[in-house]
């Protein structure tokens, strides 16, 4: 049985820390990778690298991957590396798709402070895809986009509610801490509100 994750790891998560699934266990340079990508996180010292092998038809068939961090960080990439590969692995399009909530849901939850780890184990699968895009020269593939300007008192952009997102904010207030996001003339607050929920729902469901 689960522990109740508001206090511990679920038994998923600590059978993935202890039993990592994936690890390099060679040299970058023997592996052969078809892309590769990094990612870290000052705030909890996380760090992660991932490597993929795509096949011609755009299938990740293998993904391999190193990180410095906590249970959680460790736990999450293991599994999100299981998501890619298993049945075969997955199409460039699809794992494109995968959430940081599917890959908490997979692990059976997270201890909320923790939720930030399994954000890492995404944003590192899209590193890597996208440097893959870059190698194959399909970066126009890429969906990134030009930052738009949400609050202009303090020029804060619909990226950086993003990535706030994809950091663990999970309130407004936080938000506003972290960003200034409509501290000035408050005009902007409910499309913030509004974007700010969007990027919730997209990438926590």
């Amino acid at each position: 049985m689960s522990q109740d994750t508001s206090f511990g790891y679920s038994d998923i998560v600590m059978d993935h820390f202890t039993n990592p699934r994936n690890v390099l266990r060679t040299s970058e340079e023997e592996y052969a990778a078809s892309g590769v990508g990094m990612v870290g996180n000052p705030t909890c010292g996380d760090m992660m690298k991932v490597w993929i092998k795509v096949d011609d038809q755009d299938r990740i068939y293998d993904l391999k991957w190193k990180t410095f961090g906590c249970a959680s960080a460790i736990g999450s990439t293991s599994m999100m590396s299981v998501m890619v590969t298993e049945n075969g692995g997955m199409q460039i399009d699809q794992a494109l798709k995968i959430k940081p909530q599917d890959i908490m849901d997979r692990l059976g939850g997270l201890p909320s402070i923790k939720i930030h780890c399994s954000v890492l184990g995404d944003k590192a699968l899209r590193s890597v895809i996208q440097d893959y895009l870059k190698r194959t020269g399909r970066e126009d593939l890429i969906h990134e986009g030009k930052a738009t300007i949400v609050c202009e008192c303090l020029n804060v952009t619909d990226k950086e509610i993003e990535e706030e997102v994809l950091e663990g904010v999970t309130d407004f207030e936080t938000l506003q801490e972290r960003t200034k996001i409509s501290t000035g003339c408050g005009k902007c607050r409910p499309s913030a509100e509004a974007l700010f929920e969007t990027y919730r729902a997209k990438y926590f469901g």
